[in-house]
């Protein structure tokens, strides 16, 4: 038996190869079908008819986001776990920065990006979310004795956790609150937040979000556009009566590769926050299955990695990893619903696919941290060193 165990701990691979080929997967089909969604914006908008402005500059995010992961995953877990309290104040500093008249830039009334010069706008929220994730665990490490305790155990991090949503919802960046407020209260929940207490806060959640929808008039429009958006198809709907026209036309096998109607100035945002209809569109039913099928994976994957490194003990890995699942699986659930109009709008992209340098680059640094978790599993059931 002895003899059998040794043979499996040293026929480990080095690196979860399922899960690098599932995430670079998710690149490239998002590479690939940004070039396509946006070829028809870009030669209007761009200077000398130039199609591929986009696939540019969403490729030189890319090699960014891939060269960051790579230097990423030569740090030690432990060493993320010592800079997560700063890397959180860097975050929320970022976003009062973004608030500041004349610094922070501001689009279709919502001021949420820094001015990068020729490289663009950079999205401090998105930063905040893989922040949210290192700094939560982290916390969590820390008071692992007082999570049964209100006042010492969930207190401190609800405090932290309003500053931040008051921040966001000046922006404002609903989108961006719901995710990051996610990623914190899972993240407490996993490290053993008392269950009473954390389905109080799932009620108390749900009332505030009615209440903020309720008190905003273009939150509700919103709403009410997505249980029906043919009552106002040139309105409210436009932009979901579209995505949906576009989902349906796909079928099953999709219209082809590049042959979508949708994108030609009918869709809004079609490269961003609606990628998915365009892939349903020219890849069709399948191509959106793949999709989810990648996500689907590599959701499993964080949370195996987070349980395996929880049993050997490493629980502040076991957290960041399961919180990179919950970030990567939660945000693709809310953009595929608001796609397929189960969800209202928000305004989130879709992880590694959607065209935005700030949301690729944190994206792969996520990732990158979680292959570096598995790859301390993988060299601790090896009986070796990291």
């Amino acid at each position: 038996m002895f003899h059998n165990a040794a043979l499996k701990r040293t026929a480990l691979t080095p690196y979860d190869w399922g899960l690098v080929f599932a995430a670079l997967g998710l690149l490239m089909i998002g590479l690939v079908m940004v070039y396509s969604a946006s070829i028809t914006i870009a030669e209007a908008k761009s200077a000398n008819n130039q199609q591929a402005f986009y696939l540019i500059r969403h490729s030189i995010y890319l090699v960014l986001g891939l060269g960051l992961g790579y230097a990423t995953l030569q740090i030690p877990s432990q060493t993320w776990q010592k800079m997560a309290p700063g890397l959180f104040i860097a975050g929320v500093l970022l976003l009062v920065l973004v608030l500041v008249p004349f610094i922070g830039k501001e689009v279709n009334g919502s001021r949420r990006w820094l001015p990068l010069g020729s490289l663009g706008n950079f999205q401090p929220s998105e930063w905040v979310k893989f922040a949210t994730i290192l700094y939560a665990a982290d916390y969590t490490v820390r008071k692992a004795a007082f999570m049964q305790n209100l006042k010492k155990g969930f207190m401190p991090m609800f405090l932290v956790m309003l500053g931040v949503g008051t921040l966001l919802l000046l922006e404002p960046d609903f989108g961006a609150f719901v995710v990051i407020v996610t990623l914190a209260l899972a993240i407490l929940f996993l490290g053993g937040l008392n269950a009473r207490l954390f389905l109080g806060l799932i009620v108390l959640l749900a009332i505030g979000f009615v209440l903020l929808v309720i008190l905003s008039p273009y939150r509700l429009a919103r709403v009410a556009s997505s249980l029906n958006p043919w009552a106002d198809p040139y309105g409210a709907g436009y932009q979901l009566s579209h995505a949906l026209i576009a989902l349906g036309s796909g079928e099953l096998t999709g219209v082809g590769l590049g042959d979508s109607v949708e994108k030609l100035f009918y869709l809004p945002e079609a490269y961003t926050d609606f990628l998915l209809a365009v892939i349903g569109e020219e890849l069709g039913l399948l191509g959106v299955l793949v999709v989810i099928g990648l996500f689907a994976w590599l959701t499993w994957r964080a949370f195996s990695i987070g349980w395996q490194a929880g049993l050997m003990g490493r629980n502040f890995a076991a957290l960041v990893a399961q919180g990179v699942g919950v970030w990567m699986g939660f945000q693709g659930f809310i953009n595929m619903g608001v796609n397929l109009g189960l969800l209202p709008t928000k305004g989130l992209t879709l992880p590694l696919m959607s065209y935005g340098g700030s949301g690729i680059v944190c994206n792969c640094l996520a990732l990158a941290v979680l292959l570096r978790i598995d790859f301390e599993n993988r060299c601790m059931m090896r009986g070796k060193k990291a």
